[in-house]
């Protein structure tokens, strides 16, 4: 028998694995991902069964295999029932799960990511009023700080080019390529501007909204936004910045985020 280790971890997905075990990866706190058999978890009177579901957080008692561990041990903490009875909820939940496997590493600790991520779920899950907007203002929140964690999230404050201030600033050019926001202006004649020929690639513009709420990312809470949830405006508004940073994540970590086909059949229709 291999080595026995624990973890602190919480479910990002499972698969069927044979007859009647399930394949679990977890993002751990001692270890970053772990992939782990369950054995016999898809039996209907197995202790493992409702323990290996997304999203509930276990300590862990693992046995190291040559090919793939073993979890022989597993005693819940927490877990988020609500995000199950909400399809809007599940599928946010799913989408930052799925950057959550895009940025995270096996074999070392991910306990910053690990507590961003765990508790992003905690926000979306006591959305009271599941609203377009209360789900995608809680799940652009939690992608931009999972980038964070990264390294990858964009500028929004100061030009990518310049340096400068994007405040009072209509029409902010947005480029994946140069990394965030560009004035398309400069504030003062005097200082240097690329030349068009070395500009990066723009592929958002957004208005004075959209880079609002973009720079609100960057605090630890969402404050008050002025509009009211239920405002179209607001959901309209967030709706687009989700976009704009799907994109970008999509372009920087080189990967399609599945969920987010779900996510456009809930809400686009909407708007």
């Amino acid at each position: 028998m291999g080595q026995t280790y624990k973890a602190t971890g919480i479910n990002l997905k499972n698969m069927p694995f044979g007859e009647t075990d399930c394949l679990v990866t977890v993002l751990t706190s001692e270890w970053g991902i772990v992939r782990a058999v369950a054995p016999g978890a898809r039996k209907q009177k197995s202790r493992l069964r409702g323990r290996v579901e997304p999203f509930v957080v276990n300590e862990l008692l693992i046995v190291q295999g040559r090919s793939l561990d073993k979890i022989i041990q597993a005693d819940t903490l927490e877990s988020y029932p609500r995000l199950s009875r909400d399809l809007g909820k599940l599928t946010a939940s799913q989408y930052l799960a799925e950057l959550v496997l895009a940025v995270g590493l096996s074999e070392q600790a991910q306990t910053e990511l690990y507590d961003v991520f765990n508790e992003h779920l905690r926000r979306i899950s006591e959305i009271t009023q599941s609203s377009p907007g209360a789900i995608l203002s809680r799940l652009t929140h939690g992608t931009f700080h999972i980038l964070a964690l990264a390294g990858l999230a964009p500028q929004v404050h100061h030009c990518c080019l310049t340096g400068r201030s994007l405040k009072g600033q209509d029409r902010i050019q947005f480029s994946f390529e140069a990394g965030g926001a560009i004035a398309p202006e400069p504030l003062d004649p005097t200082q240097a501007v690329p030349q068009s020929s070395t500009r990066p690639r723009i592929d958002r513009y957004l208005n004075p909204k959209e880079l609002q709420l973009l720079q609100k990312l960057t605090a630890a809470d969402l404050d008050d936004l002025n509009d009211p949830p239920e405002a179209p405006s607001f959901e309209t508004s967030w709706l687009r910045v989700e976009k704009v940073l799907r994109d970008y994540s999509q372009y920087h970590l080189d990967k399609t985020i599945r969920s987010a086909t779900l996510l456009d059949t809930l809400y686009v229709t909407e708007f």
